[in-house]
């Protein structure tokens, strides 16, 4: 949201009219002044007068990034962030791909500025390093560029060649930066300066489309006029010219072009390398943020850089000489302070200073500003204050991310506000400041914002800060930007040749590969499957009968024979188990159903606000897990839910809204955490999304004192408290509740066995909602089964990255590696023991390796305070590593930290393992585990695909994927009464889930049979073409992702999606979507075989004559006349008379036709039920 009438008052002042005089007589102006956002609307305000744009140069990294959220609050310019360089410049590391593609996003934008956008300002925000020289010419960016309109005419090969000019790489599937694919007419590219990738859809050589897309779904996502694409950064352009000074033309760091830092080598091909002030507008308005500081950083980087040079200038002149090319090192890519800043003589800068000094006395303007000096939440004192502003003449604008709460709270309090709904409407804004009437205006809490008051300008802002102590989620540190959050979902169902599957007609067998056969004339793909005596071949579209083996045992299961009874009778033995179970299940759905519970209204106003006061966009899974939790709080029966998340991926804002919603219905809540440290955390979470509102919070732990204890229980008792934060402690004795509605527990698989059997009593008629990112298996399986319902968070927000995860033999190498990786790059370590006797070991093992390495110890058995600090000294970067146990699973972020070392790996659970891995990675930079056993001889089975199964699942979201496999690794328990890891090991786990749902539709009695596939057996040709998809995991994904389809909405979407991806359906993909359609209406139907049999068509079924004569009543009388009933003794034949003899396409649409009259019966039916 703009805060446009701020700046329209501020840019029409007198006082700002006379700054932009000093400015331009003299050149330069210091303005001198302690609150930076304060500093931030004034220098905004100049430049939106004058319309410059923006420079803004800083000493660092942290004061940047707070530049950047102060401009980018006023929201009147597009704000660019310019990260710097992290590397000396002759090292032989690259600088990381965040930071190389978010420069060339910033240079791009600039560019582009220049040629299509200038009527819209820019404010840049950077530090002094960005001013060093480190990039090619700007011509070289301007001439590089590519740009693709809707209607651009461009040859594809045109497009190719220029795409590897700009240093594209070709892969099969576009997935990342720098990548680019071609199918057909189709083109798919990865700009490195864009967000996402784009699809681009040619007709003959004009660009038809250019639509954005979902890099993990491949899925289409808007539809855009044109694409920008940058090179790929200097290191292509570089190697071509080292390529071209080389006598021999060729080079031997070819293979090491991406591990290699090439930009060393820029100064040899460029003699005078560019800096950032080289892309600017000459006309942009300079700002130095402690320009003294600044040129204390440039001159420290500057013999740094010196240094770097002479270690590195004997290694890169070999280099030259070994490839034959006749240059040699120049000084030319750093510079000293002074040839620095003499570059700024011909722009108009201001200086920005916090105290007035010797340095600083020319042409000075002291700003005076104050800060707000009333008590946090002293909303009393604060309304005071304002009555004087405004007795003062003052203009007041209270910026807050609760706006009708925020004016109520002013109307109780006897101050008149105006809430400003629409920021840009500067003409009510007038006339308020003319009648001195406080405004209002809606802001997110995104950033740090401090209220100030200027006397000169009459001003005053107040912020969240002090009206509610709101504390803003702000990272001090540079997060590449994303608008767009992208699902991770990793597909644990995907068959490769070799797996284990289970056909559920034919038994346990191994895929081998996908085959074409023709049979009488007609081609299809077949997936073969070798068995213990032949191989079968199973159509690719009957994909539904096969489904991947999985099971809770270690070893490969046994391949069954072809033919035969074995098979049927392993079933049959299974399915009499699986019928027991059923019937408990079925007990307690019915207990479950006859509970009586509250049911919530719907949502109010102040829901609706605490809800957009969430500073960041959030994710679409979590917007859907909250619509389901609210679903289920509005009804009777008391809600039983399981979130299911990563760590980091937004549970606990799903969970604060449903707290809210429970609250402010007039219910209490009780949030169970495992841990402490947890504990505290939600607290202060809560607390601070809370504090604008009449909400008690209390936090209930060990560390509290018996007499606040029973403060606390009384307040649960007289409800004076609202939500209560708790860990096992509040299980210990029996407390009361004067009005309990919603029990919140975090990470349950934390608990132990009486805590768990101690938390039913309290589930009795409330309502549930278990939060984990690892459920353990018999939670998932009553999940999956039904009892429980689950809401998936498979969405990481924008900036998350996948942790890449090294799995190895305890080596004292790669230790070091690790540690040191992440120190050069400034971060900080957790080093994790299993047992607290093993970190006197590690200490000494540590010493040894480094001399000057600050550790800090953390463990469960030291003392509140000791711990406290502890963690307080690690997290404001106080030490290097924090050797440490579990202690950290739960509930410690520290975003510097991004390297985790865990020690004997295979002693830690799969969640446990899961959850310490996630404790890196929450900032948006690349993490990495580094998970060590010892000999691998040394461990068990067990442990073997626990570790490897961590490994394989390190892409975001994996955390429901890995619990699957948890259920595989462990089994699922006794469920019950009955264990069930021997009938999941026969079967496998699929078709086990499949027999019970099937047991408990038989016992629901219903009259229409449940299909699991239907087999269809007519002539015609239904495959997908190796010409439309030539890769082999695409292909059978794609016939997957058609058999998984379960109404014909999803088939036409998939079908959209496929168009959009490969280009126009062809004549066999669209028979194959026609047959799936068909199969569906079929299932639904209760008929699993359609075959041709001439004359007539035979539908196969096990339903009985009464329900056919029921789904047949709405087709036309002459239709129904087709149609004979068989009953036999295993199953019931339907004949359809005299369709055989029709042409295939004919067949098919007639079915369909019939199918869809008897499939809105079943519909029917099933709602009289």
């Amino acid at each position: 949201m703009s805060l446009e009438s701020i700046i329209n008052y501020i840019s029409n002042s007198q006082i700002t009219k006379e700054l932009i005089t000093r400015i331009n007589q003299y050149k330069e102006l210091n303005i001198i002044g302690s609150n930076r956002y304060a500093k931030a609307l004034i220098i905004n305000s100049i430049a939106n007068k004058e319309e410059k744009n923006i420079l803004l140069v800083c000493s660092n990294v942290e004061i940047a990034y707070k530049w950047y959220g102060y401009f980018e609050s006023i929201g009147n310019s597009e704000v660019l962030y310019y990260p710097p360089n992290e590397n000396l410049p002759y090292e032989k590391r690259n600088k990381s791909t965040e930071v190389e593609y978010s420069q060339l996003n910033v240079i791009s934008r600039i560019i582009n500025k220049e040629r299509k956008y200038k009527e819209n300002s820019i404010t840049l925000i950077t530090t002094e390093r960005a001013l060093q020289p480190h990039l090619l010419k700007k011509d070289y960016f301007s001439n590089s560029n590519l740009t693709l309109n809707k209607g651009t005419i461009i040859e594809l090969e045109e497009l190719t060649r220029k795409l590897i000019e700009l240093g594209y790489v070709k892969a099969e599937v576009t997935t990342s930066e720098s990548q680019w694919s071609r199918r057909g007419d189709i083109v798919d590219i990865f700009a490195v300066n864009n967000e996402v990738p784009v699809r681009i859809e040619f007709f003959d050589n004009k660009i038809e489309k250019i639509r954005e897309y979902d890099p993990s779904t491949q899925k289409t996502l808007d539809t855009i006029n044109n694409i920008d694409i940058s090179i790929t950064g200097a290191r292509h352009q570089i190697y071509l010219e080292l390529k071209r000074h080389s006598l021999s033309k060729s080079i031997n760091i070819e293979n090491n072009k991406k591990e290699m830092n090439l930009e060393r080598f820029l100064g040899i091909i460029e003699k005078e390398p560019s800096n950032l002030l080289d892309f600017i507008d000459k006309n942009s308005l300079i700002v130095f943020d402690e320009l003294e500081e600044c040129k204390k950083f440039t001159q420290n980087w500057y013999f740094d850089s010196l240094e770097n040079f002479k270690n590195n200038k004997p290694l890169i002149n070999q280099i030259l000489k070994e490839n034959e090319i006749n240059k040699k090192l120049e000084e030319n890519l750093f510079k000293s302070e002074e040839d620095i800043y003499n570059k700024f003589s011909n722009f108009l800068t201001v200086n920005l200073y916090e105290f007035e000094s010797k340095n600083n006395k020319k042409n000075n303007f002291l700003l005076s500003d104050k800060i707000i000096s009333t008590p946090t939440k002293n909303i009393k004192r604060i309304s005071n204050e304002i009555r004087k502003f405004t007795k003062n003449k003052d203009k007041v604008w209270i910026l807050t991310a609760q706006p009708f709460r925020t004016k109520s709270i002013f109307d109780d309090n006897n101050v008149t506000t105006h809430y400003l709904e629409n920021n840009y409407d500067l003409d009510t804004s007038r006339k308020l400041i003319q009648e001195n009437t406080p405004q209002i205006l809606k802001k997110k809490n995104d950033y740090e914002l401090d209220g100030f008051y200027l006397p000169i300008w009459k001003l005053s802002i107040i912020t969240d800060k002090e009206l509610f102590g709101q504390q803003s989620l702000f990272n001090s540190f540079f997060i590449r930007k994303r608008r767009k959050s992208f699902s991770s979902k990793i597909n644990i169902n995907k068959i490769n040749p070799g797996d284990f599957i289970v056909h559920k007609n034919h038994g346990i067998g191994k895929f081998l590969k996908i085959q074409k056969i023709n049979l009488g004339g007609e081609s299809r793909d077949y997936l073969v499957i070798q068995y213990l005596d032949g191989k079968i071949s199973v159509a690719a579209d009957q994909l539904g009968s096969i489904n991947k083996y999985r099971s809770s045992g270690s070893l490969n299961p046994k391949i069954n024979k072809l033919g035969g009874s074995e098979w049927n009778k392993v079933k049959e033995r299974n399915k009499k188990a699986i019928q027991k179970i059923a019937v408990d299940l079925l007990k307690l759905y019915a207990q479950r159903e006859k509970l009586k519970g509250f049911a919530y209204p719907a949502d109010g106003p102040w829901q609706s606000e605490l809800e957009e006061s969430f500073p960041h966009q959030p994710t679409p899974d979590q917007i859907k897990a909250v619509n389901d939790i609210k679903k289920d709080m509005e009804r009777n029966i008391p809600m039983d839910r399981l979130v299911c998340g990563d760590v980091g991926f937004g549970k606990t804002e799903v969970a604060i809204r449903a707290i809210f919603k429970a609250i402010t219905s007039g219910k209490q809540v009780v949030l169970l955490a495992p841990t402490t440290i947890l504990a505290q955390q939600h607290w202060k979470t809560i607390s601070n999304r809370f504090s604008p509102y009449p909400i008690k919070v209390s936090l209930l732990n060990r560390f509290k004192k018996e007499s606040e204890k029973k403060e606390i229980y009384k307040g649960l008792l007289n409800n004076n408290i609202d939500v209560v934060v708790a860990t096992h402690q509040i299980l210990g004795k029996q407390i009361d509740i004067h009005n309990l509605g919603l029990l919140v527990i975090d990470e349950e698989q934390r608990f132990g066995v009486k805590q768990k059997e101690k938390i039913k009593k309290l589930k009795k008629n409330i309502d549930v909602l278990t939060l984990t990112a690892t459920p353990i298996p018999r939670t998932l399986y009553m999940s999956l089964s039904g009892i429980r319902q689950m809401s998936l968070i498979e969405t990481p927000p924008p900036s998350r990255r996948s942790i890449k995860t090294y799995l190895s033999e305890i080596d004292t190498d790669a230790i070091r590696t690790a540690i040191s990786q992440e120190l050069d790059r400034g971060g900080q370590i957790f080093y994790v023991l299993p047992r607290i006797s093993d970190i006197k070991q590690a200490i000494e093992k540590l010493k040894n390796m480094f001399d000057n390495l600050k550790f800090i110890i953390a463990h469960g058995q030291m003392n509140e305070n000791d711990l406290e600090n502890a963690m307080i000294t690690f997290n404001n970067g106080e030490a290097d590593l924090m050797i440490c146990t579990t202690i950290i699973e739960s509930g410690l972020d520290i975003p510097n930290v991004n390297t985790i070392i865990i020690e004997d790996a295979h002693k830690f659970g799969l969640s446990q393992l899961y959850q310490l891995r996630g404790r890196v990675g929450r900032s948006g930079i690349q993490a990495y585990a580094w998970l060590f056993y010892p000999n691998i001889n040394k461990i068990n089975e067990v442990s073997k695909n626990r570790l490897k199964a961590i490994k394989d699942f390190s892409e975001l979201g994996s955390g429901y994927q890995l619990a699957m496999k948890d259920m595989e690794i462990r089994g699922v328990g006794s469920i019950l009464g009955e264990a069930q890891s021997g009938q999941v090991n026969n079967i496998g786990y699929d078709l086990y889930m499949e027999m019970l749902q099937e047991a408990i539709s038989d016992l629901n009695g219903k009259e229409i049979p449940e299909v699991k596939d239907t087999q269809i057996d007519l002539p015609i040709n239904a495959f997908i073409p190796g010409t439309w998809i030539s890769n082999r995991e695409e292909k059978l994904e794609a016939y997957k992702n058609v058999t998984t389809c379960i109404n014909e909405s999803q088939l036409t979407d998939l079908a959209t999606d496929w168009v959009n991806r490969y280009g126009l359906i062809p004549k066999p993909v669209e028979s194959l979507l026609q047959i799936m359609n068909l199969k569906l209406l079929a299932k639904h139907c209760g008929f699993y075989s359609i075959k041709n049999n001439k004359p007539n068509i035979i539908l196969f079924t096990r339903m009985q004559s009464n329900a056919f004569k029921y789904l047949k009543e709405d087709l036309p009388s002459n239709i129904q006349n087709k149609f004979i009933f068989q009953n036999e003794k295993q199953q019931s034949k339907i004949i359809i008379r005299g369709l055989g003899v029709l042409e295939t396409q004919n067949q098919i649409d007639n079915l369909i036709k019939w199918l869809s009259i008897m499939s809105t019966s079943v519909d029917k039916l099933l709602q009289k039920k």
